[in-house]
């Protein structure tokens, strides 16, 4: 067994079997409810993102803004993909989620975003109820960067029944975060029971994925409940040359996974409802190698005694994370229905690094005549995210106001935790002396210190008003205020204004302008760190100072502040002919004071600085700060049709995002004017502006006919342009990424009523990105993490059974 996960947590072990064992022994009928839900157009279903109206429900091809709808049913059961973010990365061509490698913590949670804009800005719900975001964030990637955002993977994709991604502003309807817009996933509570089991490897013959998940949903009394089980175990990958001593590819993860969704009436139409949702995660990824004998590591960064021939510390972290929301709803007389809920959400990562060492406490071992021996495993502390929503929600449809018109107001109550828990002594002390001999902490990550432990606490109080009408049979108008007040810096008031004009039976017109804000998350003010990067393949010890810390407090960094932005959308959908449907949305999105992590100052950059960070045993310092205005425009496109052809039918879907964000101002705090170079500096833009493609475009076609249906997708990435560490300014070019295109073909079939086989092949023509310095890229390698990856081509069969 890897050493790297020796130390899985087992707390939801026995859970995660006994449900799967105990799901399987439930008899219940069948689920001829899901195959029909699984199958059912996306513009037939029920629309719950982006609207509270309460009567009547609309379409998606109805609806004032553009919202995307995924019924997950045929993904779960059949899709090459064996978690939520990668299978939204080839389904939606707005949302990107790209694995890193090389990038410490954010190896081991995939972030996600929509329209290329940072992940924190696209806001996450669970059967409408907002999700809490990870406690990590993400300091080295290509993307992301210096951004929380959700964690996808923690819901397992047997649970979901659709999902919904409103494209468009939403902080006034839903508050902060919702600047990029909305993913809101709806989980089943269907009765009866179903299973997965399914195994992939890339053609490489590495990255062994394995996956079994089980289903079930019953009655109980008048109510309904739903247990989902999932055990995931993701193998490690690696794309290195043979000669290397490194491990570039995909990070080592186990997930145990255990979710419950019910409801039951509690008299007349009132209904008591609960959703809750655990997860422990067990991952490693591999750092940056460390040299052998007769190289500058020793005694900086090994021990001859130890690692002789070099060797590759692995990152390794149990994630914990759970979710759940208790809550009733009720008709209180009138016409009025009252929604009253709690939702908790807690995230935690904790780090324990192996195959490591401390290199001043092997080079002390050294000295005092010993063999220069160090532990090769330490805690190094970690971090974890509390939050705790209040909601009251009521709303009401007045039938002969304006032709129709649903009201809704409620309020909202917040309180949110942050915390850093420092590692033990090893994983970060200096024992033999700073900046002499042997280097601090352990190799690979050092551990958080005393200094840095943290416990911050802040809350938010809002008020929202929603008002739909539909004034004539052709025309729909929507209107949202929000005022919210935070206990650390202040309020902010939001509004939206959004139409729909139907033009005829088959063709609709609609637009929207809204304003929002994102407030700083706890994590990105409160985070402090120091750690190793290498630059052009040499160590660098960085101090990530906090916001109102010493370092920060001498470069005179500001406190932060909220995120503003405004919010733009005109577009339209189109039925010309039976069995064909298109939509088009043109999108403007302006940021200001967008929260940055800044670029590294040291003592040739920022003179006033250097005493400082020497006292500290570093060399490069860097911030969280409101430095930068964005602008972002684009447009969707989406075209669908079905055809009944050769006694079957043919469903093709095209779907297309070309997007480009630019940087259209920097505003640097009194202390840094003139250094705008180094507090954004061209590579950081370029992370801001390229961190996701140019263009992305979904071409897909299922045939299905009989028990046999064929599934054929291609996805085009369009170009990327990243920054070097050396920079245009010392001649070296900027790193760009040629547009590529891949490829998944599936071939299923019933083997019987309620079984069905499913064999296929991700990225079947093994494309891969284009092939850059490796002395210059973010993570060291000739391939960098951008578009869809770098582990090539894959294959998986997956057999799904219902009972």
């Amino acid at each position: 067994m890897n050493p790297a996960l020796t130390h899985r947590p087992q707390r939801l072990s026995l859970a995660v079997a006994a449900a799967l064992g105990s799901l399987s022994a439930l008899w219940t009928p069948p689920l001829a409810a899901q195959a029909s839900a699984s199958a059912a157009p996306a513009d037939e279903r029920v629309v719950i993102v982006g609207s509270r109206r309460a009567a009547p429900v609309s379409t998606a091809l109805d609806t004032t803004v553009p919202v995307d709808l995924y019924s997950l049913g045929r993904t779960a059961e059949s899709g090459g993909q064996f978690d939520l973010a990668q299978s939204l990365q080839y389904l939606s061509p707005s949302f990107n989620s790209t694995r890193q490698t090389g990038a410490d913590g954010a190896d081991l949670v995939d972030s996600a975003a929509l329209r290329g804009l940072g992940s924190d800005q696209t806001l996450v719900l669970v059967n409408g109820k907002r999700r809490h975001t990870v406690a990590l964030v993400n300091l080295f990637g290509a993307r992301n960067r210096g951004n929380t955002g959700t964690d996808m993977n923690a819901l397992p994709l047997l649970a979901i029944d659709n999902l919904q991604v409103l494209r468009d502003g939403a902080a006034a309807q839903y508050g902060s975060d919702a600047i990029a817009g909305v993913i809101n996933v709806a989980l089943k509570k269907r009765v009866g029971c179903e299973g997965v089991a399914a195994a992939g490897q890339y053609s490489a013959g590495d990255g062994r994925n394995g996956l079994v998940s089980a289903y079930c949903g019953w009655k109980l009394g008048a109510g309904t409940l739903a247990i989902t089980g999932e055990w995931q175990d993701r193998g490690r990958s690696n794309r290195a040359e043979a000669d290397s001593p490194r491990t570039i590819g995909d990070s080592q993860v186990r997930n145990q996974t255990l979710y419950l969704n019910g409801e039951w009436p509690t008299g007349g139409d009132a209904r008591l409802y609960t959703t809750l949702g655990l997860q422990q995660r067990r991952a490693s990824s591999a750092a940056w190698a460390r040299g052998g004998v007769g190289s500058d590591d020793i005694p900086s960064r090994n021990s001859a005694a130890m690692y002789p021939d070099g060797f590759v510390p692995y990152i390794n972290a149990d994630i914990d994370d759970r979710w759940g929301t208790l809550g009733w709803k009720a008709g209180v007389g009138g016409g009025w229905t009252l929604d009253l809920s709690q939702t908790h959400g807690f995230n935690e990562m904790r780090y324990d690094i192996s195959r490591t060492l401390n290199a001043s406490i092997a080079n002390l071992d050294l000295l005092n005549g010993g063999a220069g021996l160090s532990p090769s495993r330490f805690d190094a502390g970690g971090f974890s995210f509390r939050q705790d929503t209040s909601n009251l929600d009521v709303s009401r449809y007045f039938d002969g106001v304006l032709g129709g018109t649903n009201l809704a107001f409620g309020a909202e109550y917040r309180r949110e935790q942050y915390r850093i828990v420092a590692g033990e002594a090893g994983s970060y002390n200096d024992v033999d002396g700073v900046g002499f001999g042997g280097n601090a902490g352990s190799q690979g990550f050092p551990g958080f210190q005393p200094g840095d432990a943290t416990r911050k606490r802040r809350s938010s109080r809002a008020l929202y008003l929603e008002l739909e009408s539909t004034p004539t049979a052709a025309l729909t108008t929507q209107a949202a205020l929000r005022h919210e007040r935070y206990s650390d810096f202040g309020a902010t008031t939001t509004g939206k204004l959004a139409g729909a004009w139907k033009l005829g039976p088959a063709a609709l017109l609609r637009g929207s302008a809204s304003s929002g804000f994102r407030a700083p998350s706890l994590q990105q003010v409160f985070f402090s760190s120091t750690f190793t990067d290498f630059i052009n393949g040499n160590p660098m010890d960085v101090v990530l100072a906090p916001n109102g810390g010493a370092v920060a407090n001498a470069a005179g960094i500001p406190k932060l502040k909220q995120e503003r932005s405004k919010h733009f959308t005109l577009g339209g959908s189109l039925k010309p002919a039976p069995g064909w449907t298109f939509t088009a949305d043109l999108y403007h999105i302006d940021i200001r004071d967008r929260i940055v992590l800044s670029g590294r100052f040291d003592d040739s950059n920022y003179p006033a600085l250097g005493s400082l960070l020497a006292s500290l045993g570093v060399g490069q310092a860097q911030f969280f700060v409101n430095s930068v205005d964005t602008r972002t425009q684009g447009i969707d496109l989406t075209a669908a049709h079905t055809l009944k052809l050769a006694g079957g039918q043919l469903d093709t879907r095209l779907a297309l995002n070309k997007g480009r964000t630019r940087v259209t101002g920097v505003h640097a705090p009194a202390s840094l004017v003139g250094f705008e170079d180094v507090l954004l500096s061209e590579r950081e833009r370029l992370f801001i502006e390229q961190g996701a493609p140019s263009l992305k475009a979904t071409l897909g076609f299922e045939y299905q006919q009989g028990a046999w249906t064929t599934d054929f997708k291609i996805i085009h990435f369009g170009s990327q342009t990243l920054g070097t560490f050396s920079g245009t300014a010392a001649g070296v070019p900027n790193a760009r990424y040629a547009p590529r295109t891949s490829a998944d073909l599936s071939v299923s079939t019933a083997l019987a009523k309620n079984v069905r086989i499913t064999v296929g092949g991700n990225n079947i023509f093994n494309v891969k990105p284009s092939t850059q310095d490796a002395n210059e890229t973010d993570n060291g390698f000739k391939y960098d993490s951008v578009q869809f990856g770098l582990s090539g081509a894959s294959y998986f069969a997956k057999l799904h059974v219902m009972f």
